[in-house]
């Protein structure tokens, strides 16, 4: 799953043939390691992405909108400086290295021409975003390297960029056939070919060299023994030639819809049940597969001390449960004690005094053979038997009162535990802060948050932000995101005519289809139930259960939770989740800063 100098030749190939000349408008920095170029271009704006971070470095035009933070940081603050405005002249691949340099032709503080650069390093752990005059003098830099990092190279303002240290490999678009086939000449048979490929040629990805193995062998698996040299020849300088002419076929692969690898050539070379998908553009692609990752890694940074909080209560709450379980089936042996007590008080003559235990017979406990059965109590030699009996009908009541009582506290143990799973659910969803806040103030309504920081602002909330999407027949479907916003829809938002969705007995969303007077057809019905069963806990599940009913059917009980609803007239359908569909149907709406 590497960005690797193919994939980035792929990318740049896009760039330069979407964005040349394009100027740049805004300049954002959504997270500490990313920037976004918003770009006016000649068919409309575009946005440019620049992941510098360790962990999935990249770059390419995107379609996907983050919130911005409230305070800029100063790097953004430079790039908004001195690229606003400017145009993109010039895109280049350093070599074929994952290095790419990104020139802008603007104006200086005199309003003098000048040119720029961004380089982007997308290299592993030591990713980084430099930015530097027409000289390569570096202006301002993302991770600055001194010489207690690093004392191969540094990369500090007002020194002059380098490129980072070559390897020890041939560059494999630089070589001809012939110096294919002495490497190969020299190497050793018994070598996996991939592995082989890796360690001669750079900025290739495990993933391509097993691919080009495969074309040469049909497996992946095969020892350069096995390849016949023409054959892997041929299938080597394809690949490379296809990439000197820019042809490229963008494809990811997935296995049961989570993405497992992409890149920039079809890969042919997994087995059986994993599928394929080929994308238009590589834009596309590294939206498609970073979207949820990146979605993901966020959730769980931006909200640590909600999760910490969750778990915690859900562990208490199951353990409590557990013993509550356990007493409750103590209970059970309440009729029992009252037998017991029945009988020793119908044999107070025959029970002797201090004795420890009583062998009475149970004329209720009839055998088919005529015999009664013989019940053994238990007494306390201190007590009288009649004070045994009436200990007995203690113990009793004792366990009638405690099964009811219960019998409440485990019900409302498992109702705490389902509004603990929904609120789970809305973090998987949270897309931005807002969404987060809104849950922390949901938690601090629940009686939840108190060990939480919230933001003592007397100013009122705003409105919550939901979830918009447009179907075939263009009527629009709302959805929740978390429990306050699911009120927001369902009450407030809907009208008593619009339809509302939820996932059948699971935790999810609130959907609301607006119907406007109108009524939808099979297909809208269909694309909002979609959308409550991708944005419920049964997304990633087939044939998930749904059901719908007119918003005027649904109802909050007094006291309830926030999200919960009750509703008795409903309908319910089965659908698949399809979340590239739900995506598509997605209504983005431009954040104002």
């Amino acid at each position: 799953m590497a960005f690797d100098a193919g994939m980035l030749a792929c990318v740049l190939h896009q760039i330069r043939s979407d964005c040349a000349g394009a100027r740049v408008e805004k300049v954002f920095m959504p997270e500490k390691d990313e920037v976004v170029l918003l770009l006016h271009c000649a068919g409309g704006s575009r946005r440019l992405l620049i992941n510098a971070g360790c962990n999935h470095p990249r770059i390419g035009l995107t379609e996907t909108q983050k919130e911005n933070p409230l305070s800029p940081p100063m790097l953004c603050m430079l790039l908004r400086k001195h690229l606003t405005g400017a145009r993109l002249s010039a895109v280049r691949q350093e070599g074929f290295e994952r290095v790419a340099r990104l020139e802008f032709e603007g104006r200086d503080e005199m309003g003098f021409p000048c040119r720029r650069s961004l380089i982007a390093e997308m290299l592993g752990k030591y990713s980084n975003l430099i930015f530097a005059d027409e000289n390569d003098k570096v202006l301002s830099v993302l991770y600055p390297v001194d010489f207690s990092t690093s004392s191969k190279r540094q990369i500090l303002p007002g020194m002059t960029y380098e490129l980072p240290p070559a390897q020890e490999k041939r560059d494999p678009t630089a070589v001809n056939r012939a110096d294919f086939a002495g490497l190969l000449s020299a190497a050793d048979p018994e070598t996996p070919a991939d592995r082989w490929i890796l360690a001669t040629f750079s900025g290739i990805s495990s993933a391509v060299a097993r691919e080009i193995v495969f074309r040469a062998a049909q497996k992946s698996d095969a020892l350069l023994r096995d390849c016949s040299l023409e054959k892997l020849t041929d299938s080597f300088f394809d690949v490379f030639e296809s990439i000197g002419a820019g042809k490229f076929s963008p494809c990811m692969v997935t296995d049961g819809g989570q993405p497992v690898e992409y890149s920039f050539l079809e890969l042919t070379h997994y087995g059986s049940g994993i599928e394929r998908r080929t994308y238009a553009d590589v834009g596309s692609l590294l939206d498609a597969y970073f979207e949820t990752r990146d979605r993901e890694a966020h959730r769980r940074q931006k909200a640590a001390d909600l999760l910490k909080l969750l778990s915690a209560a859900d562990a208490r709450i199951r353990k409590k449960l557990t013993l509550q379980r356990a007493e409750l089936e103590d209970c059970e042996r309440g009729e029992t004690y009252r037998r017991q007590a029945d009988l020793l008080t119908a044999n107070l003559h025959a029970v002797r005094p201090g004795a420890r235990e009583a062998e009475l017979t149970d004329y209720a406990d009839w055998h088919e053979d005529g015999s009664y059965g013989v019940c053994r109590i238990t007494l306390d030699p201190k007590c009288s038997p009649a004070a045994n009996a009436q200990r007995l009908y203690k113990k009793y009541a004792k366990a009638k009162h405690a099964k009811i009582a219960l019998g409440e506290q485990i019900s409302l143990g498992e109702a705490e535990l389902a509004y603990l799973d929904s609120v789970f659910d809305s973090l998987t969803h949270a897309e931005t802060a807002a969404d987060l806040s809104e849950i922390r103030e949901e938690l601090a309504k629940s009686g939840y948050a108190s060990r939480l920081k919230l933001s003592a602002s007397s100013k009122r909330a705003p409105a919550p932000t939901v979830a918009k999407f447009r179907t075939s027949g263009g009527f629009t479907v709302l959805c929740g995101k978390n429990n306050l916003q699911n009120e927001y829809v369902t009450h407030k938002l809907a009208s008593k005519s619009d339809y509302w969705f939820h996932a059948k007995k699971r935790a999810g969303s609130h959907v609301v289809l607006l119907c406007g007077g109108k009524e939808p057809g099979d297909a809208d019905f269909t694309e909002a139930a979609q959308v409550a069963a991708v944005y419920s806990k049964a997304t990633g599940g087939q044939n998930v259960e749904v059901d719908y009913t007119l918003a005027k059917n649904v109802k909050k009980p007094a006291g309830g939770k926030p999200g919960l609803v009750i509703y008795h007239t409903n309908w319910s359908c089965v659908v698949t989740p399809d979340e590239e569909k739900v995506r598509s149907m997605r209504v983005r709406e431009e954040k104002k800063r």
